[in-house]
């Protein structure tokens, strides 16, 4: 804890989805909180603006020049008719791992995709709470983020993990029969394989619930996004992959839960927004007040749960597969996944092509090629993959 006693924040990704809700909760909480170092991408004026707004004392971006992002604070300063505002700036491809090892007491890494899992490293062996929204780095780094975490050092942030944490509260580990993720089923639930040969971009970017990246929401269309889930879990919880599945709940009220050895099942509920993991992920294991409305239970409603549909979204099955053969098989995944959500965008494929195009590049993939116990081994399988789907897409 820093000298006022509050919890000195770190957040990684700040002007994303994550990062700008994980400010928002810090303005709701300052007596609580106080933000040391904020990194940002390429948006430098918003990240200038965040900057001033909460005044941490390192602020890094992924893009750009050092002048450039502080011409920006500069900018912003003046604009907010403050002074004496002169953080330290960093900025470059290794910017948010150096903020990540930076003294804090959280870190709340917000971070979409691959390039999250140095940073998720450089907090745990800084030995700081991590409260992990970038699942990416947990799915391709799985060894080697076990090896760098101490017990309880990881905090989940996604939701569905979140809501598990909360329920295992319930009872102990050995108690545990099963984990079951909730799905919303995206934008597509109930429409058959031949009808999703004709999605398109825009209408995969239209999720029911959450306004999200454009890659998290083209994985919530596919469902690749609850696959990644749920090799999530396993690394998470050390649950058997056998010992978790995925039940698609429209409405996302339930956001998981958690079926032990007698029968009994522990669900946690709440509204379909971030504000509740995020606030849990930066003051584990206390809650604070008054983050998200609760569920009103003066106004009736109906929850449904269905059945995934396997054939027409496969990407969970196959994720189930490749969770359990482990080793950098996730990371082959996840990396094919991302190479063809930007095909489709680009025009260069179509929706089914996504997830046949993760199928063909595991099934090439030898275990034994790469070490997935060091990070140079991992990130050459990601690289082999995104070289391997591109070729696959012609991208």
């Amino acid at each position: 804890m820093s000298g006022s006693d509050r919890t000195r924040v770190t957040l990684l990704g700040s002007t994303g989805s994550i990062g700008t809700q994980g400010l928002q909760v810090v303005s709701a909480h300052p007596d609580r909180f106080e933000v040391t170092a904020i990194a940002g991408g390429s948006n430098h004026r918003l990240l200038a603006q965040q900057a001033v707004r909460y005044t941490p004392s390192l602020v890094a971006a992924a893009t750009g020049t050092a002048e450039d992002l502080t011409e920006a604070i500069g900018a912003a300063v003046r604009e907010a008719g403050v002074s004496g505002y002169a953080p330290e700036v960093i900025v470059g491809p290794d910017a948010a791992t150096q903020v990540a090892g930076a003294p804090t007491d959280v870190v709340l890494n917000g971070i979409t995709g691959a390039i999250g899992l140095r940073p998720t490293l450089a907090a745990l062996r800084s030995g700081v709470r991590l409260a992990l929204a970038n699942k990416e780095s947990l799915i391709i780094g799985g060894p080697i983020v076990a090896e760098a975490a101490t017990p309880g050092q990881i905090v989940p942030v996604d939701s569905e993990h979140s809501a598990i944490a909360q329920a295992l509260r319930s009872g102990a580990r050995a108690e545990v029969r099963k984990l079951i993720v909730t799905a919303s089923g995206g934008p597509f639930r109930g429409m058959s394989r031949a009808e999703l040969r004709e999605v398109t971009p825009e209408a995969a970017l239209q999720h029911p619930n959450f306004a999200m990246g454009r890659v998290i929401t083209t994985n919530s269309a596919t469902l690749v996004n609850k696959g990644l889930e749920l090799i999530e879990a396993h690394l998470l919880f050390d649950v058997p992959m056998a010992r978790i599945e995925a039940v698609v709940h429209p409405q996302q009220i339930i956001h998981s839960m958690v079926e032990f050895h007698d029968g009994a099942v522990v669900a946690q509920l709440g509204l379909p927004t971030m504000l509740a993991p995020i606030a849990l992920g930066l003051s584990w294991p206390d809650r604070l007040t008054d983050v998200e409305a609760p569920v009103d239970w003066t106004r009736a409603a109906d929850w449904r749960f269905e059945p995934l549909d396997a054939e027409a979204f496969p990407a969970v099955r196959l994720a189930q597969q490749v969770g359990e053969v482990g080793g950098t098989h996730p990371a082959v995944y996840n990396a094919a996944n991302e190479v063809g959500v930007d095909a489709f965008h680009e025009g260069a494929c179509g929706f089914l092509d996504i997830v046949d195009t993760i199928s063909e590049v595991v099934s090439r993939h030898e275990a034994g090629d790469f070490d997935a116990h060091t990070v140079e081994g991992v990130l050459a399988a990601d690289e082999w993959a995104r070289s391997e789907a591109a070729a696959i897409l012609g991208a």
